[in-house]
């Protein structure tokens, strides 16, 4: 045997991975240095990589949760999605949907596409989300696969951050009959069922031997909700009909009729009041009937049942289908949650500025399924003029004031609002006495007075796709910054405590909003109080909808089925 043979296996059991033995030659006295260099196999290294990896969870396959993932360094993260749909949808077009402008599968791209990554993998799993385990860091799934095959449905995953991006459900405020006789359009399914259901409306009332009543029932389309998705869907049936159906079913033509039911003054109230009043005279032009300040009070087989808020007045409206658009409401799952956490009073979860859960350590919510809860800035008035009064001579001056203002303008967005509001130029104008005059130091009690229209100024984000695609986007540059953010902090001061906010809070960039209204006619409110309608803003339209597609594929597919109804029309077949 060998020395070194002999060597390797006296220091086999040890674990060091270099071991080193000094032996002196008896004879020659010479020095003999031995060395062994034993390296990790791959499949160790790879394993205590992932050992060390936190572990994310992400709930939903939605604008938040893609637009996260698309963006995230799964480097640093082990990452696992867990979502019913194994494929995103550009819900935008969902309306065009409805009546085979777009065909469905032209808006979806497959989630595993998605979420492929050069640098690493992130797992998927097709199920949906029943509970979530605040206090045990667990969420418990179950497949949604809906077959014989063996094996388990229910399962649970552990986290260290869990991003909750479910979305939202249909908001039916308890109307009776709302869930047994009315569509939806919140999903690719609803759009499908909608266009299937069209066509069954337009080939009963062709049917031999009934009334022209029943053939003006079965034709009659009633949409509730006023909103973009109401009102996008009731332009495109329209269009549907007259550049379509009735060359199909020209016995019938002069017996459609397309209501819109808005409970408030207005439709598209939450547009320019410019844009309100161009659909309405767009949609009288086009025999649409818009019927404002109405409340549905019931739903039946046959009749919608509304209340006319003017007179009082008890209404029933024979249907032959009706669409239901009217809002969103909170998941019972995530309902569940916030029972879990305190936030049971709530109606919608709440994160703070950074959209972290209130109430729960480590979990984010992004899109639809939560709101942002600003904090006022008269919670924290005491501390900021704390802060900003250095020399503890409990006044302020106009140059200690400066000092903060920077971060209190990111800390508290409502106070940008509020300057533009009172057409202010600068914060420090908000010191100035009630006659306006300059004053060159302020106490306690002037400061709260002059800051104490602020917080009215405080608005909720809307509930679209444009506003959860820039809080994943947001999200993600989070955690991809955590680490050095940890040594390098890049927030707002803490007004209340030491130090700075480890990121800056997350701030909506409104972009814009598009309505279109049918006949090649859309109207949209773009930044800068600017709004457009007409033919130029539909093309506008088309050129923005095609390049927001999330792949090359789907983008292709969009166009060519435009294309297509350019020049072949609509696709009436009722697949």
């Amino acid at each position: 045997m060998t020395i070194v043979s002999y060597l390797n296996r006296a220091f086999n059991g040890f674990s060091s991975s270099s071991k080193i033995l000094v032996v002196f030659s008896l004879s020659g006295g010479g020095l003999l240095a031995y060395s062994e260099s034993q390296s990790n196999s791959p499949n160790n290294v790879e394993h205590e990589r992932l050992a060390c990896k936190k572990k994310v969870v992400v709930l939903g396959t939605g604008w938040a949760s893609t637009s996260f993932l698309k963006d995230l360094d799964i480097s640093r993260y082990d990452v696992q999605v867990v979502s019913p749909r194994n494929y995103f949808a550009f819900t935008p077009l969902l309306p065009s949907v409805t009546c085979g402008t777009v065909e469905a599968r032209s808006i979806v791209e497959p989630i595993r596409n998605i979420i492929k990554k050069k640098d690493g993998e992130i797992e998927f799993w097709e199920a949906e989300c029943t509970k979530i385990d605040a206090a045990n860091k667990k969420v418990f799934c179950r497949s949604v696969i809906e077959s014989s095959l063996v094996g388990k449905k229910e399962f649970a995953l552990d986290y260290d951050y869990l991003v909750v991006a479910t979305g939202a459900e249909v908001n039916t405020f308890n109307t009776p009959g709302v869930m047994e006789h009315c569509h939806f359009l919140k999903e690719v399914e609803d759009a499908q069922k909608i266009r299937r259901s069209v066509l069954d409306c337009f080939e009963k009332a062709i049917l031999p031997d009934l009334t022209d009543e029943e053939r003006r029932i079965s034709l009659h389309f009633v949409i509730v909700g006023g909103g973009p998705t109401g009102v996008e869907f009731a332009a495109e049936l329209h269009d549907f009909v007259h550049e379509d159906i009735v060359k199909l079913y020209p016995m019938v033509k002069d017996l459609v009729k397309i209501t819109l039911i808005q409970s408030g003054d207005h439709i598209l109230n939450t547009y320019d009041s410019r844009i309100s009043s161009f659909a309405e005279q767009k949609f009288a032009r086009d025999g649409i009937d818009v019927n404002t300040g109405c409340r549905v009070l019931g739903v039946s087989n046959k009749e919608v049942n509304i209340k006319v808020k003017s007179t009082g007045e008890n209404v029933s409206m024979p249907h032959g289908m009706v669409v239901w658009s009217t809002g969103v409401s909170t998941r019972p799952v995530v309902k569940d949650f916030m029972d879990q956490i305190g936030q049971g009073k709530r109606k919608v979860l709440a994160t703070d500025e950074w959209l972290r859960v209130k109430g729960c350590e480590n979990v984010y919510a992004v899109g639809d399924c939560a709101t942002i809860d600003q904090r006022k800035i008269m919670e924290d008035i005491g501390a900021i003029f704390n802060a900003a009064d250095k020399d503890k001579s409990g006044t302020l001056t106009v140059e200690e004031f400066q000092e903060i203002i920077d971060d209190i303008l990111i800390r508290y967005p409502q106070v940008g609002l509020h300057l533009q509001s009172k057409h202010l130029l600068s914060v420090t104008d908000l010191l100035n006495d009630p006659e306006g005059n300059a004053r060159k130091e302020i106490d306690i009690e002037g400061f709260k007075s002059a800051l104490s229209q602020v917080d009215s100024q405080m608005k909720s984000l809307p509930a679209t796709a444009q506003v959860a695609a820039q809080q994943g986007t947001y999200l993600s540059s989070c955690f991809n910054k955590r680490e050095l953010a940890n040594f390098i902090p890049e927030g707002p001061r803490r007004f209340k405590g030491t130090g700075r906010h480890d990121f800056l809070p997350f701030r909506y960039k409104h972009l814009g909003s598009f309505a279109p209204l049918g006949g090649e006619q859309a109207a949209a409110e773009l930044p800068g109080d600017w709004v457009s309608v007409g033919r130029s803003t539909q093309w506008l339209w088309y050129s923005i909808y095609a390049s927001k597609q999330v792949s090359w594929r789907t983008r292709v597919l969009v166009v060519s089925d435009w294309t297509r109804r350019f020049i072949f029309g609509r696709d009436s077949s009722r697949i």
